[in-house]
């Protein structure tokens, strides 16, 4: 795990992501079996997924969900919900230790955001 933290959250992820689908694949066609199968949770020290639920908020307002003390974001998400929703924005907070999300609607003046994070140990 050591050697992971070093590469930093970006090559984190792709090694996630390497490792999951890799995990999932057999040569015969068949499931992998249980003891191949990589999982998120033991694979990241900490792994835990946080929400802030959907909420209507002025459209621009920015959302954040922070990872609890002690805890980095390695990643996250946000969806904007309405008739017309867009997701204008979704990305790390400027501290490494929380997800932004936010967004608009055309007809309204405000919209639907839900926000999520990925956290780990630092």
């Amino acid at each position: 795990m050591r050697g992971l933290k070093a590469l930093g959250a970006g090559a984190l992820a792709v090694a996630l992501v390497s490792g999951v689908a890799w995990g999932a694949q057999a040569s015969d066609g068949e499931a992998a079996p249980a003891a191949e199968k990589v999982s998120r949770a033991a694979a990241v020290d900490g792994y835990q997924i946080v929400k802030l639920p959907n909420a209507n908020v002025p459209n621009f307002q920015r959302r954040t969900v922070h990872c609890p003390s002690g805890k980095v974001a390695i990643g996250g998400g946000a969806e904007a919900q309405g008739n017309d929703a867009i997701l204008v924005g979704s990305f790390p907070t400027d501290d490494g230790r929380g997800w932004v999300g936010l967004g608009r609607q055309n007809r309204y003046g405000d919209v639907g955001i839900s926000v999520y994070a990925i956290c780990a140990r630092a």
